[in-house]
């Protein structure tokens, strides 16, 4: 038996090569991916900096912002790393939605049991 990992014909193998155009291409997806999650965080670096000592009374919505931002960070993170952005659309509904309604409950839960806490 051959091991599928050495076949070198294959286009999974790890001696596959592509063309330089493919290269490029792969190459600018990678620094786009880059840049968009690291705009993102420097963004949410620079809420929580500058905005936590005189933000009292907009802290809910940065918080809020905070909440939004991490989800939209982890959404475009399992498109491109897992490879989710390549399949057909109803797909990627039927694997995100649910995460999204998880989420969802998640933060209603938290605010919820966290406002009878601090009631009692």
């Amino acid at each position: 038996m051959e091991r599928d990992d050495l076949i070198v014909n294959d286009s999974y193998a790890p001696m596959a090569n592509h063309t330089e155009e493919q290269g490029v291409k792969i190459r600018k997806k990678i620094w786009q991916v880059t840049a968009l999650l690291s705009i993102i965080t420097a963004v949410e670096i620079a809420m929580g900096i500058f905005l936590s000592d005189r933000a009292a009374g907009i802290w809910p919505y940065v918080k809020w912002s905070f909440i939004i931002m991490t989800v939209v960070k982890a959404a475009y993170i399992v498109l491109i790393f897992m490879h989710l952005g390549d399949e057909t659309k109803s797909l990627r509904k039927y694997i995100l939605y649910p995460y999204f309604i998880f989420i969802a409950y998640m933060i209603f839960l938290f605010l919820y049991e966290g406002f009878n806490v601090f009631t009692y």
